[in-house]
């Protein structure tokens, strides 16, 4: 397996796809290029490829227990990582790498959601999420701490369908009134038959075991309209995981939620019956179909001196953000003591004049 390093068509500089622009930008020669233009671009007279085509294809590979070594193509630096890995970065000249065949064959996404949010972007998302968070430790946002805040592309399944609901049953109407001093009560009973059509789309689901779900789910949801065809080049300057879990660990879950969504909404319409007895809660689906997407997430990790792992993460389309965060125990000590001792002390001096 080779690695690739996305060059610039002009001056061959590495090229890193730039969310704000939505191009991919060289650093070097500050040429920019869209998706549509590089694809058109043919292979050069060295025999490399540009951008979109899969610059520079060079490298090996080697599995070593769970981690694999690349070469990188720019520097001959060694690159360590895990078996899922499909984008990073060379630790020593910086350059973005995306690792050919990761995402190839099988594997190869149907989708890619393109990162709205640049690293900026992202680092003042963050520090304005923190100005209401008092107890953190200073270390949990120091610069050196910061800079460590990725761009990850995470693996989801997506599953789409369209469902035929049906419910039948009886539905109960009670009306009482009093005239003289006599109490009537007056029963009415309805059949009841609602069906329904709907279409459900990318309902999504963590497609790799490694990643904390509750983090990279607590950033959903994503506008879906924005997906595009899957090309490799939107990897470049981020990292990127390939999915280890297949759609089959997935379609009864999913499958049984759709369902009883299109039933929950066909019975919302119920409203006005003291007591309804359903005898059929039917739906049906059809046309069903699982599509495998990279989605954006910012994240940054913690590890705190027990070794106890906190985390950011911030929606890489819209800027959602959730996270787990360290409690310094010195501030909130501070924060008691500002509290408490003033009260102890006007109680103390109540307690002397009483």
């Amino acid at each position: 397996m080779a690695t690739i390093s996305y060059k610039c068509p002009n001056c061959g500089g590495g090229l890193k796809f730039d969310p704000a622009s939505q191009k991919y930008a060289c650093e070097y020669c500050l040429s920019a290029f869209t998706q549509e233009e590089l694809d058109r671009l043919e292979p050069d007279e060295g025999g490399e490829q540009a951008a979109a085509g899969g610059a520079a294809k060079t490298g090996d590979a080697a599995a070593g227990g769970q981690a694999v070594v690349y070469t990188c193509p720019s520097c001959g630096a060694e690159i360590v990582t895990d078996e899922t890995t499909a984008a990073t970065f060379c630790f020593y000249c910086h350059n973005p790498v995306v690792l050919q065949g990761r995402l190839g064959g099988e594997y190869q996404p149907d989708y890619v959601l393109p990162f709205s949010i640049d690293r900026e972007k992202a680092k003042g998302i963050f520090l304005q999420w923190l100005k209401q968070k008092k107890f953190v430790p200073k270390s949990f946002y120091s610069p050196d701490q910061i800079e460590k805040m990725t761009g990850v592309y995470f693996p989801y399944w997506m599953y789409s369908c369209e469902v035929d609901g049906r419910l039948e049953g009886e539905g109960l109407r009670e009306r009482t009134w009093v005239s003289g001093k006599t109490r009537y009560t007056e029963h009415e009973k309805y059949n009841i038959l609602r069906t329904g059509h709907m279409e459900v789309g990318h309902v999504t689901r963590n497609a790799l075991k490694k990643a904390d779900r509750k983090l990279i789910e607590s950033v959903m949801p994503y506008d879906m309209n924005a997906l595009k065809p899957f090309s490799m080049g939107y990897l470049s300057g981020f990292v990127a995981e390939k999915r280890d879990m297949e759609q089959g660990e997935f379609v009864r879950e999913v499958e049984n939620e759709v369902r009883e969504y299109a039933l929950n909404d066909l019975n919302s319409g119920l409203a006005g019956y003291s007591s309804v007895q359903m005898h059929t809660r039917q739906a049906d689906l059809r046309d069903s179909r699982w599509e495998y997407a990279l989605l954006p997430v910012w994240t940054l990790t913690y590890r705190d001196s027990a070794g106890k792992i906190y985390y950011f993460a911030c929606n890489g389309q819209n800027g959602k953000v959730c996270g787990v965060l360290p409690v310094d125990r010195t501030k909130l000590a501070v924060f008691f003591a500002k509290i408490f001792t003033p009260l102890f002390i006007i109680l103390m001096i109540a307690g002397y004049f009483l």
